[in-house]
């Protein structure tokens, strides 16, 4: 197995593997493959994406998981040593890929990256309900942040605080 960042060789897999996780958030949804790929080129790899796609493969081609990264600074954290830190936005394993290292390996590719980087830590939100998931980072070392919450602003509540009405015009 190799971690890498994603390459084109290894787009397709990916392509399928976020059909995946696609259809593992939204419980047997599924979503058509080249609206996935576009999404994939176009935003997630495109020139102003932030994100970075980090891909744990065997080498031909075939994606076993991916996380995807961000490094950003803090607004609270002046201090060289601490102002900048690491977001994972996601971190998914192929579910035919899961109990054998995969996870591990792409955390240890993250904790590197991030390192290397200057960043002094690693964020990341989990589903209440992945219980699995949970125990897979505290076996990592790494502690839940009991005083954070998060919240979602969504349609229509969000047009609403935008100003536009439901038809998404803005109000004049």
């Amino acid at each position: 197995m190799q971690v890498n960042l994603v390459s084109p060789p290894q787009h397709e897999s990916l392509v399928d593997l976020l059909c995946e996780l696609h259809t593992y958030y939204n419980e047997g949804s599924t979503v058509p493959h080249e609206m996935v790929r576009s999404h994939l080129l176009e935003n997630l790899l495109g020139p102003d994406s932030p994100l970075r796609l980090v891909v744990a493969h065997d080498g031909e081609g075939q994606v076993l998981g991916f996380a995807a990264i961000t490094l950003t600074f803090s607004l609270v954290e002046p201090a060289p040593e601490q102002r900048r830190h690491c977001q994972l936005k996601e971190l998914y394993v192929r579910s035919s890929a899961r109990s054998l290292g995969v996870g591990k390996a792409l955390m240890s590719w993250v904790a590197r990256y991030a390192a290397d980087n200057g960043c002094r830590r690693i964020d990341w939100p989990v589903k209440a309900s992945n219980a699995r998931g949970i125990a897979f980072y505290e076996s990592l070392g790494a502690q839940q942040v009991l005083e954070r919450l998060s919240f979602r602003l969504s349609e229509p509540s969000l047009g609403e605080l935008a100003g536009r009405p439901e038809n998404g015009q803005q109000l004049a």
